[in-house]
């Protein structure tokens, strides 16, 4: 019997369960959400939902499922919590611009992922091999980080007009210097661009509930995941 999975990608503002492509809830996160009040409205929210399996996209650097650095934009002690004791269904946990990596890719291929949001989400994959990056912490101009710039400080810095010049310049900076074949520019800013340059593409809503699914899925007669996480 299939099993089923519900998809949970945990951002700055808000934090949203899928149960399909059109089945989705969801409620506010923010600088005061710490693990108790995630549990609390997580439980509350998916009241009615009958799963199997939790996939979580989480803002922050994960490893071998564990959370290893609080996130920027929500509250305190996240490091080392078990989602799987606290919601009492197995969970498989990754970094939420991974999980969007992970639904965005196609076959073959070097693809960048860069997510424009509260910060700056991003994720590296290659023959079916993924790698979360930190990319939001590099050195900008005047004392900054380059997430202050593409990420939603930025825009309210800059300005839309600005602001569009300065993402579209590096990204495609970041592009040449990871050699990829293709970025997808994902987030909830990406809305912002009428129009992408050519290897630059636009992510879609849904590709965080298809990484989420990827997330479960394994060989034939293995226990091994198709996906290398690293």
């Amino acid at each position: 019997m299939k099993r089923k999975i519900l998809v949970v990608d945990i951002g700055g503002t808000h934090v949203k369960l899928l149960m399909s492509l059109r089945d989705e809830r969801e409620f506010p996160s923010g600088p005061q959400m710490g693990p108790g009040q995630f549990v609390a409205r997580f439980v509350e929210t998916a009241r009615g939902w009958k799963f199997d399996q939790v996939s979580i996209g989480f803002p922050a650097p994960v490893r071998q499922r564990r959370i290893i650095g609080n996130p920027k934009h929500l509250g305190k002690g996240w490091v080392g919590f078990n989602f799987s004791r606290a919601l009492r269904t197995p969970v498989r946990l990754i970094n939420d611009a991974a999980m969007q990596a992970l639904g965005s890719y196609r076959e073959g291929g070097r693809m960048l992922f860069l997510g424009l949001g509260t910060g700056l989400g991003s994720a590296l994959i290659w023959n079916k091999t993924l790698m979360p990056l930190e990319l939001g912490d590099l050195p900008y101009p005047h004392g900054k980080i380059i997430e202050n710039y593409l990420g939603i400080p930025g825009l309210e810095l800059l300005g839309k007009k600005k602001w569009k010049r300065e993402v579209l310049y590096a990204v495609t900076q970041l592009r040449q210097s990871f050699i990829a074949d293709y970025v997808v520019l994902g987030g909830g800013l990406v809305h912002r661009f009428s129009r992408l340059p050519k290897g630059i593409e636009r992510g879609r809503n849904e590709n965080a509930f298809l990484g989420g699914i990827r997330l479960w899925e394994t060989k034939r007669n293995s226990r091994e995941l198709k996906w290398r996480l690293l």
